[in-house]
């Protein structure tokens, strides 16, 4: 055994703590953006089923299930268009705006962690995990935001 290997070993534990706690960080974000959406989606054509998507995904990511961050950046995609109009455009009352405020901060730890979802996404749809492969999905997954952000304008 070599004399770099407890170095190696502590790195290792050292990572993946950082990167259980960033797990963490975005199971809970996503399961507040979960309760925040879920009263606005009465009105919306996906609402429920994507905020309920998001919570059980959040719930899997507590549970330790890596491939639970490519459910919940794709949950967190399709969520977009039921919140931001009732956050910036005209006709919401006080308490709407502000849980579809409070609903898009929380949505943005996900979409931060669009490269992973990416990369979990190749995973989980059986692709060879290849740095190309990561790209295409993560290039698929910035494209659906964009058409998921800009379908309530339509």
């Amino acid at each position: 055994m070599s004399a770099a290997a407890p170095v190696v070993s502590a790195r290792r534990e050292t990572s993946r703590l950082i990167r259980r706690r960033s797990d963490l960080w975005i199971a809970i974000s996503a399961l507040a953006a979960a309760l925040l959406s879920l009263p606005l989606a009465q009105s919306s054509w996906h609402g429920p089923e994507v905020s309920s998507v998001l919570a059980i995904a959040a719930v899997a990511m507590f549970a330790g299930q890596r491939w639970a961050i490519a459910v919940i950046v794709i949950a967190e995609l399709l969520l977009v268009p039921t919140v931001w109009p009732r956050a910036f455009l005209g006709g919401a009352d006080t308490f709407t705006r502000i849980a579809a405020l409070g609903s898009l901060i929380a949505i943005v730890p996900g979409v931060l962690a669009m490269r992973r979802g990416a990369a979990a996404l190749v995973l989980v749809t059986g692709w060879q995990r290849t740095g190309r492969a990561c790209r295409r999905a993560h290039l698929i997954l910035v494209m659906l935001g964009a058409i998921a952000s800009l379908l309530p304008m339509l």
